[in-house]
């Protein structure tokens, strides 16, 4: 049960798990701490027992068209799979690190099955139930693995989605994040609505 490019068992945590009877993991990962546009959004998912999926990693290692085919295929299988969306006037409210904290525990309370333990990719999150952080746990963990995959799909189709109504922008391309061609549109075209006001550029240019 090996991922094929490299060593590492992605289900060596989850086995662990198995081996005390606890069957019901939540893996939980977030996308979107760096952009200047846009949500940080969260997912949480609980895969079946013993389920390996091949080539499945970091969302960040996968192509488009790979993680658009595994999250269908972990939207097939999954048992139940939460999202959380924390918006840009909350991420300036109470920074992005509480508000990605806040994505997690909303990812994991809209899961409609109750986990036993939970796996995260490095955020400690305070929970009724164990968890454990894990530093670089998508690339470390299966169930990380997908919620990576879920949040980032997830994310990515709601910058398509401003992409279609402010086309002159380039959301379709730098998915919000600080590009030269996404800072030259803003100089261009100004700021919309969705930009994160307590980050640098857009800081400045509200002040302006």
């Amino acid at each position: 049960m090996k991922t094929k490019d490299n060593d590492i068992d992605l289900l060596k945590y989850e086995k662990a798990l198995y081996k005390n009877n606890i069957n019901l993991i939540a893996g939980v990962d977030e996308v979107g701490r760096g952009p200047l546009y846009g949500p940080v959004v969260a997912a949480a998912v609980i895969l079946p027992k013993d389920l390996f999926i091949d080539g499945l990693t970091d969302s960040k290692k996968l192509s488009e068209k790979k993680r658009n085919y595994y999250y269908g295929l972990i939207k097939e299988v999954a048992l139940s799979i939460g999202i959380g969306v924390i918006d840009e006037k909350k991420i300036d409210e109470v920074n992005i690190y509480e508000a990605t904290k806040l994505a997690m525990y909303e990812a994991i309370n809209n899961l409609s099955i109750k986990p036993e333990h939970v796996l995260i990719d490095a955020m400690p999150l305070k929970l009724n139930v164990p968890t454990t952080s894990i530093i670089k746990g998508d690339s470390l963990s299966l169930s990380i693995a997908a919620a990576s995959v879920i949040a980032k799909v997830t994310r990515d189709s709601m910058m398509y989605e401003i992409d279609k109504k402010y086309p002159e922008y380039g959301f379709k391309n730098h998915k919000g994040y600080p590009t030269k061609e996404h800072i030259k549109a803003i100089e261009k075209y100004g700021l919309i609505e969705g930009y994160r006001k307590s980050y640098s550029p857009i800081k400045d240019m509200v002040k302006e």
